[in-house]
């Protein structure tokens, strides 16, 4: 469930699908990191899936600057981009700098406070990348405890 109290949950539909950070390769399979002194306030949020069928990750950052207050940021590859790797070797990789990537989106930052530590909102978007299957993510929603 989407929540605003820093319970660490993290969830969205992947191509219509649910996903969430499961498995462990090393790191925790979520986290979020924000630092206020970085390039007028720096965010970002990692989340890994192991799948062990394919021996490899799928994972998700979501990152950018400024972001320094509640509201809705833009994910354009600019203010906030989005970095996705499908967990299959091949040709396509989804990055932020692939040749002919175009990620289109929003974050909504529901909840950012310092003094308790908190930040939590809201995501969706879509990347796309000639060649390859148009990644789209909806119902994204965080909530992190720093």
């Amino acid at each position: 469930p989407a929540t605003q109290t820093g319970q660490h949950t993290f969830g969205c539909l992947l191509n219509g699908q649910p996903w969430t950070p499961s498995g462990n390769v090393g790191p925790a399979n979520y986290r979020l990191v924000y630092d206020s002194g970085y390039a007028g306030g720096d965010l970002e949020i990692r989340a890994y899936r192991y799948v062990d069928v394919l021996k490899d990750t799928q994972y998700f950052i979501i990152a950018g600057a400024p972001v320094t207050k509640t509201g809705t940021y833009p994910i354009d590859g600019k203010t906030i981009g989005v970095y996705y790797s499908t967990g299959i070797k091949g040709s396509c990789y989804e990055y932020y700098n692939a040749p002919g990537l175009k990620m289109d989106g929003q974050l909504t930052i529901s909840r950012l406070d310092l003094a308790q530590g908190i930040v939590s909102g809201t995501f969706n978007f879509k990347l796309f990348q000639p060649g390859c299957d148009t990644i789209k993510v909806t119902q994204g929603r965080f909530d992190y405890k720093l």
